[in-house]
């Protein structure tokens, strides 16, 4: 019977616990992503299929023989986010990062952003609502900055002549004719034509409210003759109607004929006839303008028809030229498009008053009728509409109220409810406004001139030790090692790779720790033949036979140059 000793069987045991290390080491992978490691094993990343972290090779070029580690040079923190969906299967959105470059990333890891679980969605999808805000404030045209000749030949259709600079004189001052009569801030004559329109606009609509009042109204007299009972004549002066003043009829004249100029000089000089044509602003610029001829035709050929005056009531379009300052006010263009982005809830709102008002206006109706009430106003249900409407909206003239207590109760109930029905659209509405007005204070403080960022450059490959470049000099040029002059080498060192090289060291010691033997193996095919399995044996390198190695190889990279 042989006795087996203890330490034998302890031997084995920590032989087999060695083996399971072994085996879970190789089952990890190491992930270094913007200088952050990140470890985690294989099995892992073979979870979501069909991405990049589930192909990883070592033949990739990202990966680091010596270090045993994966590098990308991506944004460390999104990857935290990336290798937790791998290992949980929930992707959430880092409240510290931008949302595009969120995006940006998962599509470089191969994933899918619609993943984003839902109690980060409000808040990923932000950015998305900031970059159409952003996109509508460009279709408004807020820039007060003057184009280059590049950009306004692109938007007037012409950059091929003004490339090959065979530019016409014609479109040469297209351009400066539209800036000068639709871009007010473009120069300093644009802004005095810009003043000069927005005085003939204010003169017009002064003009057209003061022919109005009755000081300002020439009376019509007429000579009426007529026969006394007695048989004899006699005559009296009759005021039959009120015209305006002559001084009017020549204001509007010299000011409907600048709208007229102006609008022929901007149509001939638009850089898209169409879009001209079809721009509100437009139709009420021309349709006010047509409207001052038609009336001057009217009033020479169908004043005799006894209905005349009504279609005086048309020209009430030219105070719509107050729409026109939208070109000369950012402000005004953020209130139009803040209605227009808020259509939605004007819409809720004009349904939520409707619903209100006739509900109301029928309570109210029924509820003056059940009491005594000789002074009831309310002897209809279109009476109570008016009612309703008044009160709900809060204004409250008192032309019309409930004298009963039921009466009463109902229009109490009515106010409370105007109120609130008002009250729950109208802050949506005022965000919008603020959104686009803090947007467009951003636009205007930011710069016009960014940085430019030159492209990122591959690395090069790395160079054998000892190779002759183009210079002659082994180990240098363009392609030379990776620690060598030019070379990119491995992207980390650990702190023995790092003692290893000395400050004296040249390109070919460099790139002899820098280049581990697998590389090298790699590299040359003719090595990897000869020798399949490269087995490092020897004494352990120290920085004395580290030294005598470079020096014996300088000296026979020497002997071959020479």
């Amino acid at each position: 019977m042989t006795y087996i000793p203890k330490k034998n069987s302890y031997y084995s045991r920590s032989h087999a616990a060695m083996n399971l290390i072994n085996m879970d080491s190789e089952n990890r992978v190491v992930l270094n992503v913007g200088g952050i490691r990140h470890e985690t094993y294989k099995a892992t990343l073979k979870k979501i299929p069909a991405t990049r972290l589930s192909r990883l090779t070592e033949a990739l070029a990202n990966y680091d023989p010596i270090l045993n580690e994966y590098f990308f040079d991506r944004h460390p923190g999104v990857f935290a986010q990336v290798l937790n969906y791998y290992r949980t299967g929930k992707l959430h959105y880092p409240t510290d990062v931008c949302g595009p470059l969120f995006e940006e990333e998962l599509e470089f890891w191969g994933l899918d952003s619609n993943q984003v679980e839902p109690c980060c969605w409000m808040t990923y999808t932000q950015h998305r609502d900031t970059q159409e805000t952003l996109a509508v404030l460009d279709r408004l045209d807020l820039d007060t900055e003057k184009p280059s000749e590049e950009e306004l030949a692109r938007k007037f259709g012409f950059e091929e002549d003004y490339y090959k600079g065979t530019l016409s004189w014609w479109q040469e001052m297209k351009p400066r004719i539209w800036s000068l009569f639709d871009e007010p801030y473009s120069s300093n004559a644009a802004k005095i034509i810009g003043v000069v329109s927005v005085f003939f606009i204010c003169i017009s609509i002064l003009s057209f409210c003061l022919k109005t009042h009755p000081d300002m109204r020439v009376p019509f007299v007429r000579n009426i003759t007529v026969r006394t009972a007695n048989g004899s004549s006699a005559w009296f002066l009759d005021k039959t109607q009120t015209n305006a003043h002559i001084a009017f009829f020549y204001i509007e004249c010299v000011c409907n004929a600048w709208f007229t100029f102006e609008i022929l000089v901007r149509f001939i000089s638009s850089p898209n006839k169409c879009e001209f044509i079809k721009s509100s602003v437009n139709i009420i610029d021309y349709i006010a303008t047509l409207s001052f001829y038609i009336d001057l035709v009217l009033q020479r050929f169908a004043s005799h028809l006894e209905n005349a005056d009504i279609l005086e009531f048309f020209s009430i379009i030219r105070i719509m030229r107050l729409f026109k300052l939208t070109r000369h006010s950012s402000g005004l263009k953020i209130l139009i498009q803040t209605f227009r982005a808020s259509a939605k809830e004007l819409t809720l709102l004009v349904f939520f008053l409707v619903l209100g008002i006739v509900i109301f206006a029928s309570l109210v109706y029924y509820a003056e009728r059940i009491q005594t009430n000789p002074h009831n106003d309310f002897n209809s249900i279109p009476l109570g509409l008016w009612w309703a409407l008044v009160t709900m909206t809060t204004v409250g003239y008192g032309d019309m109220v409930p004298k009963t207590y039921i009466g009463m109760f109902v229009g109490a109930l009515c106010a409370l409810a105007g109120v609130l029905t008002i009250a729950l659209p109208v802050p949506v509405i005022v965000s919008n406004f603020a959104m686009y007005y803090s947007h467009t204070q951003a636009r205007a403080k930011l710069p016009k001139k960014r940085r430019r960022v030159l492209p990122v450059e591959q690395p090069r490959p790395p160079r054998l030790p000892g190779a002759v470049s183009a210079c002659g000099t082994p180990g240098s040029g363009p392609n030379s090692g990776p620690m060598g002059s030019g070379g990119t080498g491995p992207r980390r060192m650990n702190n023995k790779t790092k003692d290893l090289v000395s400050p004296k060291s040249g390109p070919i010691g460099a790139s002899i720790v820098a280049i581990s033997p697998r590389t090298v193996l790699d590299m040359n095919p003719a090595l990897a033949m000869s020798k399949p399995l490269f087995e490092s044996r020897g004494p352990p390198i120290t920085s004395k036979n580290f030294k005598d190695t470079e020096r014996n190889a300088t000296e026979t990279s020497k002997q071959n140059f020479l």
